[in-house]
């Protein structure tokens, strides 16, 4: 297998400093106020992000300990395949979070809904158009009646 590197972008600055506790997914944490700070070498990147309303946040869990192909998620009792589930533990640590965002000043936006620890290292931004993603027939797998 091919190694692939990816260079942190920024910092995503939350309340939430312990994975224990923490909301999961940003549907949980509505009204959580953050702040992600772009390095300076990448402000340049920000340009016209102002205008959306959201953002997708992908970053790096950092705080992730190995990965697990099987898993006990946060919203059942029974254990899944990684690959079905949205947990930290996988051969690739990436997240993903769909933000408000409240604001670009400089470097900083001010993002609402954040459901990542503090100090999580971000790989991209990228703006949410749902447009982009309307999909009819959407199947929930072993989460439909979870949360449905």
């Amino acid at each position: 297998m091919n190694k692939i590197q990816f260079t942190a972008i920024g910092i995503i600055h939350s309340p939430i400093k312990v994975s224990r506790g923490a909301p999961i997914q940003p549907r949980y944490a509505r009204g959580i106020e953050g702040r992600v700070e772009i390095f300076p070498e990448y402000v340049a990147g920000l340009a016209d992000l102002a205008g959306f309303s959201h953002v997708t946040l992908i970053y790096y869990f950092h705080k992730a300990k190995g990965c697990s192909l099987r898993v006990v998620p946060f919203l059942d009792d029974q254990e899944h395949g990684v690959f079905a589930t949205r947990s930290p533990h996988r051969p690739n640590p990436i997240g993903i979070s769909v933000v408000k965002l409240l604001d670009v000043r400089d470097n900083i936006l001010r993002i609402c809904d954040i459901d990542a620890l503090d100090g999580t290292p971000l790989l991209d931004i990228k703006p949410f158009v749902p447009e982009f993603f309307d999909r009819e027939n959407i199947r929930l797998g072993w989460l439909h009646e979870k949360i449905v």
